[in-house]
């Protein structure tokens, strides 16, 4: 009986010694996949999720590209205010981009203002002929401004 106990003792030890003492060779051979997923995963899954946050959480410019003129800003008494060195009409009161000469509407010629010496002049000219002034106006790149209201809104209105 005392032996069949011990047989029986000695069959659970070794049982659980499969569980219990580990095959160290084993264990030495997964250690690579035992850092990859414990190590490198998850700090690649963090790098993934946080360039995922500011992708999705970027603040994106919200601008509109301006084509063609735009109406002159006009003053406390209701006149326009034209920019120096930008293309103008008078009768419509529009600010053309550089390099035009005439306007889209009325078909007039254009006028600048000097910007050195304030002097207006016809837009087809490049030299100002008060203080000579050598401007070539060139077109550039479109505008850009912000989206939305212009600014005062519906007050002004």
């Amino acid at each position: 009986m005392i032996e069949s106990l011990q047989n029986l003792w000695h069959s659970i030890l070794a049982i659980l010694g499969i569980f219990l003492i580990p095959d160290w060779t084993a264990l030495v051979n997964l250690l690579p996949i035992f850092l990859f997923f414990g190590v490198v995963a998850p700090i690649l899954t963090i790098i993934v999720l946080a360039w995922f946050i500011y992708v999705v959480r970027a603040p994106r410019p919200k601008v509109v590209f301006e084509e063609g003129p735009r109406p002159a800003p006009l003053d406390e008494d209701g006149r326009p205010v034209f920019p120096p060195g930008e293309p103008y009409c008078v009768r419509d009161s529009l600010i053309y981009e550089p390099g035009a000469t005439r306007c889209q509407v009325c078909h007039d010629e254009l006028l600048v203002i000097c910007p050195k010496c304030g002097v207006g002049r016809v837009a087809s000219v490049s030299t100002c002929g008060n203080c000579g002034l050598v401007l070539k106006i060139e077109p550039r790149l479109r505008a850009l401004r912000p989206a939305g209201p212009r600014p005062g809104g519906a007050a002004i209105a």
